[in-house]
C-alpha cells in the first residue's frame, strides 16, 4: 500500500486546516473529515472529502489523523474520553497533531499512543493563510524518527521546511520559539511603519527598501503590506496568538527564564482584543501604535 492509499482523518478546518486538507486532496490522499461546523467543510466534501459525523467515526474510518484545532482544551477534547481519537484509533495508525498546544499535552498523547501501538506526532506550523494556501509551510515534528520517515511525504505535501527536532514535544518547543520571535518582531514591524509616517515618508516605498536587508522578516514583508492597506482579515487570528504566546511564556516561566519582549508583546495583544479585535489578523496590531501616536 502506498502512503496516498491510508485514509485520512483530517479534524479543524479553519484558516489553515481547510487549505491544508484541500492540498492534501489535490495529492490524492483519500480525506475523511470532521469539523464542529459542518458548513466550514463543504468546499473539502465538494471535492470528494467524506463528511463523518463524530470523532469516534472518523477514528474507525482512518489510517492516519491529522488534528488542526483551537486551543490546547480542544486537542484535549479530540484526544482524549469515551469518544476521542485515542479510545478508537487503530494499532499501527498515525496520529499528527498540527495545533499548536502545550509540550506537556504532546507528551501525553504520545506515551498513551504508544502504549496502544499508535504513533503519534506533535508537527505544529509556520507561514500562516499563505503558506497553507500555497503548501509551502514550516513543519516543526516531534517524535519518533520511524514515524517521521514513513509520514515525511505527507509532510512535503503541506510544506517546505520539514524539521524532526527530537521526541515527542519538541515540535510544541520549536513553535513556541518561533511564536517569541514573531512576537517581539511585530512590535518591531509596527513602529517602523508609524515611524515612517511620522517622517513624511510612503511607508510602501520604506518596506521596498528595509525587507531585503537586515531588517527584513516573513512578517515585514507579508503582513507590513497588509498594515498600511488596512486590511485586517485573518491570516492568523489575534486570539489564537494569545493563546500561542500564553503558552509560551507559562513555558518559559517553567524553566526559569525571563522574557520581556514576549511579555510586552502579549500585553499589547491582549488590549488589542479588548478592544474588539480577537478575531482579526496578528496584522491588526498597528491599530495600537496607530491610536497610541494620533
Amino acid at each position: 500500500m502506498t502512503l496516498t492509499e491510508n485514509k485520512i482523518g483530517f479534524i479543524g478546518t479553519g484558516v489553515m486546516g481547510k487549505s491544508m486538507a484541500l492540498n492534501l486532496q489535490r495529492a490524492g490522499y483519500l480525506i475523511n473529515i470532521y469539523t464542529r461546523t459542518k458548513e466550514k467543510a463543504n468546499d473539502l466534501i465538494d471535492h470528494g472529502a467524506v463528511w463523518k459525523e463524530s470523532i469516534k467515526d472518523l477514528t474507525v474510518a482512518s489510517d492516519i489523523i491529522i488534528t488542526m484545532v483551537g486551543y490546547p482544551s480542544d486537542v484535549e477534547e479530540v484526544y482524549f474520553g469515551e469518544n476521542g481519537i485515542l479510545e478508537h484509533a487503530k494499532a499501527g495508525s498515525c496520529l499528527i497533531d498540527m495545533t499548536t498546544s502545550k509540550p506537556s499535552l504532546a507528551i501525553n498523547i504520545f506515551q498513551q499512543a504508544k502504549a496502544k501501538s499508535i504513533h503519534a506526532l506533535d508537527a505544529p506550523v509556520s507561514g500562516g493563510d499563505i503558506g497553507a494556501q500555497k503548501g509551502t509551510l514550516a513543519i516543526m515534528v516531534g517524535g519518533e524518527e520511524d514515524a517521521y520517515e514513513a509520514l515525511l511525504p505527507l509532510f512535503k505535501t503541506l510544506g517546505e521546511n520539514i524539521i524532526l527536532q527530537g521526541p515527542a514535544g519538541a515540535g510544541q518547543h520549536t513553535k513556541l520559539a518561533n511564536q517569541i520571535t514573531i512576537a517581539s518582531n511585530m512590535i518591531g514591524v509596527c513602529e517602523a511603519i508609524i515611524f515612517a509616517k511620522k517622517a513624511g515618508l510612503d511607508p510602501s516605498r520604506v518596506l521596498e527598501s528595509i525587507t531585503t536587508g537586515a531588517a527584513g522578516s516573513w512578517s515585514l514583508s507579508n503582513l507590513g503590506p497588509r498594515m498600511i492597506r488596512g486590511d485586517f482579515d485573518p491570516g492568523f487570528y489575534v486570539k489564537h496568538f494569545i493563546k500561542d504566546m500564553t503558552i509560551a511564556l507559562e513555558s518559559a516561566k517553567e524553566m526559569d527564564l525571563d522574557t520581556p519582549g514576549l511579555s510586552l508583546s502579549l500585553q499589547l495583544y491582549k488590549e488589542l482584543a479588548e478592544n474588539g479585535d480577537g478575531d482579526s489578523g496578528t496584522q491588526a496590531l498597528i491599530k495600537i501604535f496607530e491610536k497610541q501616536n494620533l
